[in-house]
């Protein structure tokens, strides 16, 4: 079976390679695997702002309720925020409608169980089968599903955040960058309700500009944005609001590992870090790693994927983990990654430290790294080391940096892209390595 689940569920081009018939099987599935003992299961939806929101989620729902669910859509929400009420409010599932950080042309629909966590392999794996399995029984009459909707779901998200955020925020200058994406409704309000003074862009969505140069994939804005109002520290969240890139005071950014880095810094002088530990990925910068080690903490790694880090801390019993990307799950706070959330820790470790963004962020000296991706044919990208010249350079780089660096190639889980960094000192050098490999694989591994 080829998987049509990738590392954040079933995503590609809306009304192409996620057609609405694609939608309307994965609903239809989605409730008789989540819901097995519930012959009339209730399904919380959620989505982002892109234009294809609408159809995906109208083809979802009838998907949802031919099999009988109770379905309450949320409308435009973050992704989180249906992991939290799917808890809140005692469903059996919740659905997310969203690409992420992914170009509008994109969306991507994804499961979350009754207690609000991403789908391990196996359960995606058995959706993906019951899609073409004839179905035992067709509800009709009464028993076909409903379908209502909650707008007002998204406040009770936000105070859910403001009150986890347990302290006022008074004093602090904060600026916002929403990638005119799911967190564009609530943030701004968010930060001010605590007390914060706050300066917002790319929070007014048009269906067409989510992403569009702005948020966590382009935070140059929200660099430009801290100089000119002289903020504290900027925070900016991509299309679904799972993930944050911020900003020091000084305008230099701050990925994944230097908030996890100084999130974890902040638990461990807290007491705070159970088997003082972070999860992080095989993305993450060996900096991280050096830096946790002087801290005395241990950095365990995973593949790459958000749930895939949740996994490794639900089974080893650690409290923090996530990606470079700006992925951070707190476990002691919420069952998912969460930009907001994770954006009102760091405030905190901020001000419990008395000290500048900056010079929490000076804690972790990131080491130069290259990421160079290579476009490649859809059906292609799992099949680059089979060529012989291709292998043969990966080689050969790899040997080059093995004492000094090194060379992490992988798939997207999303795109037909073939993912190649270096890690090492030479930025020059490494630029040249990762642009050969990737112009080789573009020529040899096109259809």
């Amino acid at each position: 079976m080829v998987r049509i689940f990738g590392t954040d569920g079933v995503r590609g081009i809306a009304n192409s390679e996620l057609s609405c018939d694609l939608a309307f099987k994965l609903g239809r599935a989605g409730a008789m695997v989540l819901a097995k003992n519930n012959s009339r299961p209730k399904i919380l939806i959620g989505r982002d702002t892109r234009i294809s929101g609408d159809m995906l989620e109208s083809a979802l729902v009838a998907g949802l309720c031919s099999m009988g669910a109770d379905v309450v859509c949320a409308g435009v929400i973050p992704t989180p925020g249906v992991s939290y009420l799917v808890q809140k409010l005692q469903m059996d599932a919740g659905v997310v409608i969203s690409a992420s950080h992914n170009p509008v042309q994109y969306n991507g629909i994804k499961f979350f169980d009754a207690s609000g966590m991403k789908l391990p392999d196996e359960l995606e794996d058995e959706i993906q089968l019951a899609m073409d399995a004839q179905v035992e029984h067709i509800p009709t009459g009464a028993d076909v599903g409903t379908c209502t909707r909650d707008a007002g779901l998204i406040d009770v998200y936000r105070e859910f955040l403001a009150a986890n955020a347990g302290r006022s925020l008074s004093g602090m200058t904060i600026a916002l960058d929403c990638a005119n994406g799911a967190s564009s409704p609530i943030a701004k309000d968010l930060f001010e309700g605590l007390g914060a003074t706050v300066h917002v862009i790319h929070n007014t969505p048009n269906g067409t500009n989510i992403n569009d140069h702005c948020g966590s994939t382009h935070p140059e804005h929200l660099v430009q944005l801290v100089k000119d109002t002289g903020a504290d520290i900027g925070l900016s969240f991509d299309g679904d609001a799972d993930r944050l890139i911020a900003c020091d005071e000084t305008g230099n950014l701050m990925d994944g590992d230097v908030v996890m880095g100084i999130l974890a810094i902040d638990l461990k002088q807290k007491g705070k870090l159970p088997k003082d530990t972070l999860t992080a990925t095989v993305m993450s910068n060996l900096g991280l790693t050096i830096a946790m080690e002087k801290n005395g903490i241990r950095v365990v790694k995973t593949g790459v994927g958000d749930r895939y880090v949740m996994e490794e801390m639900l089974r080893s019993g650690y409290t923090i983990g996530g990606e470079q990307s700006g992925h951070v799950i707190m476990l002691h706070l919420s069952n998912t990654g969460d930009g907001m959330q994770t954006g009102l820790a760091l405030i905190g470790a901020i001000l419990d430290s008395g000290k500048k963004a900056s010079e929490l962020a000076a804690q972790i000296e990131i080491l130069p790294q290259v990421l160079v991706n290579a476009h490649v044919g859809p059906t292609q990208k799992n099949k680059y080391m089979e060529d012989p010249e291709i292998a043969a350079l990966i080689a050969e780089i790899e040997e080059e940096y093995k004492d000094n660096g090194r060379l992490l190639v992988r798939t997207s889980g999303t795109e037909h892209l073939i993912r190649v960094m270096i890690e090492g000192h030479d930025q020059q050098a490494m630029e040249r390595h990762a642009h050969a490999l990737a112009d080789l694989m573009e020529t040899r591994l096109t259809e």
